[in-house]
């Protein structure tokens, strides 16, 4: 199960894909609040108890922070949606360490992802107080063709929200409601509350007390797979 976990949290922050993105669309600064579930899994209460409940997304213009607190430590995500760049920052048990990611290095890492193919629709839900749109994306992965359900918000930003995101890479909208795969699981997030409000653009600062660190060296310190 710790093995599970570690590969689920170094997938996480990057595969989902939360970071809203709020540049050339309306403006909007504030947070947003997702839950997550485990549809479909067997797992104990204790089990559970090891996971992610819930993952907050500040935004501030072009830039966004993205939180999840695990039983292995904190993850944080700074994402600058202008430059197409972001920082991950990893807390485990006191040690922290600051992930440089440039716009090449996050093309690479999208460009891994599997086919898919988007389907809008004509439904629409509403979730945490917005309309949201409804799409079908088909993903075809090694392992063959899966569907994953999504409700995206264009009132709150657009499709550079998402172009980091290989599989949502062409959802024209910040991700509401959705699922994710992994070769474990199946999660689902979804939005639970809007809050507008004033952030800090010290919350998107590497802190002092965090070393900043290569891809490579982290792997090879805490093992897994980054």
């Amino acid at each position: 199960m710790n093995a599970v976990k570690n590969r689920l949290f170094f997938v996480l922050i990057p595969a989902l894909l939360l970071a809203a993105n709020l540049y050339g669309g309306p403006p909007f600064e504030g947070i947003i609040t997702y839950k997550i579930s485990y549809p479909g899994q067997k797992l104990t209460k204790s089990q559970l108890s090891l996971f992610p409940k819930a993952l907050t997304v500040m935004i501030k213009g072009a830039r966004s922070r993205t939180d999840i607190l695990t039983g292995g430590g904190d993850r944080v995500e700074l994402t600058d949606h202008q430059e197409k760049t972001k920082i991950k920052l990893l807390n485990m048990m006191g040690q922290k360490y600051a992930i440089t990611y440039t716009a090449d290095d996050i093309a690479r890492e999208t460009a891994k992802e599997p086919p898919v193919k988007v389907e809008l629709s004509n439904e629409t839900k509403t979730i945490a107080g917005y309309l949201c749109k409804h799409a079908m994306i088909t993903v075809n992965d090694i392992s063959g063709k899966y569907l994953i359900e999504v409700y995206y918000n264009s009132e709150l930003g657009g499709k550079q929200a998402n172009f980091d995101k290989g599989l949502y890479k062409d959802i024209d909208g910040v991700l509401m409601e959705f699922s994710m795969k992994t070769s474990e699981m199946v999660m689902r997030f979804t939005a639970t509350s809007v809050e507008k409000k004033a952030i800090s653009s010290k919350e998107f600062d590497i802190p002092a007390d965090y070393t900043v660190i290569k891809k490579a060296e982290l792997k090879n310190k805490i093992g897994g797979k980054e």
